[in-house]
């Protein structure tokens, strides 16, 4: 009896895979670079929100360790005296103050202040526009010498008031540069005077700008000793006193578990010290909602490219149904034609990926150079995005190389 040979199966080797797949996409480049916008835009997006959260994130922890984590506030609760209410003590604060808290290790200056008559501004008058005779209302404060150090200002004309005029309790001033606007004050040099509620006082300075409290722009400054003199010290729970440190770096918590005691170590409790928050703690915050926000952005750019290759990738499985039926005929399998389709669409994700992230890191370095910002690329978030653009393409083009896959030889001839 004569044996039939069998049919071999065919095969479908890497290499060929590859290059039909190859010469598919280069038949029409137009119509693939369209298609892979969609993960171009959507990974794109995707690295260029990891990179600009990190940046901006990074910027934001060092600009508020610069200033934020270097200031500690003391807030003057009272002494309770036989059971009264210490809120309507007077003025808990020492004298010197300023002296104890500097001398801790890692404070740079620190100051007292209060607000003098809460609840109203006084009468600010001068006598050097004649024809501008009325009074300004306007917040007037005492402040020592160490406060406008530890508040950083920038001085627009003339100095700060220092320890000598405290002890003298001299009649001086320095007062924010709103307020120098709003009485038209340009010029210190001729030491100018102004009355506050009729009490002559010389503006020996204007204070430009601070970099905390930024409401000393809008007040007059007068020393401490000389605000008791002439006002009294605060009294009442609106009238307390307060103390802002400024501290080195990365000392602010140590100085706030010490600044009490030093300052009364017979009633450390009439102060409420406030530190400030844990700068890493505020970054992750502020790097997470970031995320959360921008990273659904990019998911919807993702998920329309992924549309988009499925749609494409579906059209041209619709447009080559005579060439797919040949295939077949000629013995292709059909997780030969399902391959084809597959590694079309993936190559399409591939493409979009590289695109993507190259855009995506341009785009990060572009933002860090205009803001003047230290860019900052994760590697885990720019090396994988072209294997998840090769997943994505995978994924979008798996639906169609089915539908491909079951394609009959005789009905895809037949049309």
């Amino acid at each position: 009896m004569r044996r039939t040979r069998q049919v071999e199966p065919s095969h479908l080797g890497l290499s060929d895979l590859i290059g039909e797949a190859t010469a598919s996409l280069a038949a029409g480049p137009g119509r693939a670079m369209l298609t892979a916008l969609g993960t171009v835009l959507g990974l794109g997006a995707f690295v260029a929100v990891l990179g600009i959260t990190a940046t901006a994130s990074g910027q934001i922890s060092t600009r508020f360790t610069a200033l934020a984590a270097t200031e500690v506030t003391v807030a003057d609760v009272g002494v309770s005296d036989g059971g009264g209410d210490p809120a309507l003590t007077g003025l808990s604060f020492p004298p010197d103050a300023d002296e104890r808290v500097v001398a801790l290790p890692g404070v740079n200056a620190a100051g007292v202040w209060w607000p003098i008559r809460p609840g109203r501004d006084l009468s600010v008058s001068t006598t050097f526009l004649p024809e501008r005779d009325e009074a300004i209302a306007t917040p007037v404060a005492a402040a020592s010498p160490g406060l406008l150090k530890a508040l950083r200002p920038t001085i627009a004309a003339g100095r700060l008031y220092d320890a000598g005029h405290e002890a003298r309790a001299d009649h001086v001033v320095v007062v924010g540069a709103a307020v120098a606007r709003r009485i038209g004050l340009a010029d210190v040099a001729l030491q100018p005077a102004i009355f506050i509620d009729n009490v002559p006082f010389t503006v020996i300075g204007v204070i430009g700008d601070v970099e905390r409290q930024a409401d000393v722009l809008f007040s007059v400054l007068v020393p401490r000793q000389t605000a008791v003199s002439l006002w009294g010290g605060p009294v009442g729970g609106g009238a307390r006193a307060a103390m802002v440190i400024d501290t080195s770096l990365g000392a602010a918590q140590v100085v706030s578990s010490q600044v009490a005691l030093a300052l009364r170590p017979d009633a450390p409790d009439a102060f409420k010290v406030t530190a400030p928050p844990d700068p890493q703690a505020l970054r992750e915050a502020v790097s997470t909602d970031l995320d959360v926000v921008f990273l659904a952005l990019a998911s919807v750019s993702l998920v329309i490219g992924a549309v988009g290759i499925a749609n494409t990738t579906m059209v041209s499985v619709l447009e080559r149904v005579g060439e797919i039926g040949l295939r077949r005929a000629l013995g292709a399998r059909p997780r030969h034609i399902a391959a084809q389709f597959l590694t079309e669409s993936a190559f399409l994700g591939i493409i979009g990926g590289v695109i993507g992230t190259s855009l995506g890191v341009i785009t990060v370095v572009a933002v860090a150079l205009v803001q003047r910002w230290t860019p900052i690329l994760e590697p885990l978030a720019v090396l994988p995005a072209p294997l998840a653009g090769m997943l994505i393409g995978a994924c979008a083009g798996a639906y169609p190389a089915m539908r491909a896959a079951r394609i009959e030889p005789v009905e895809a001839l037949r049309r």
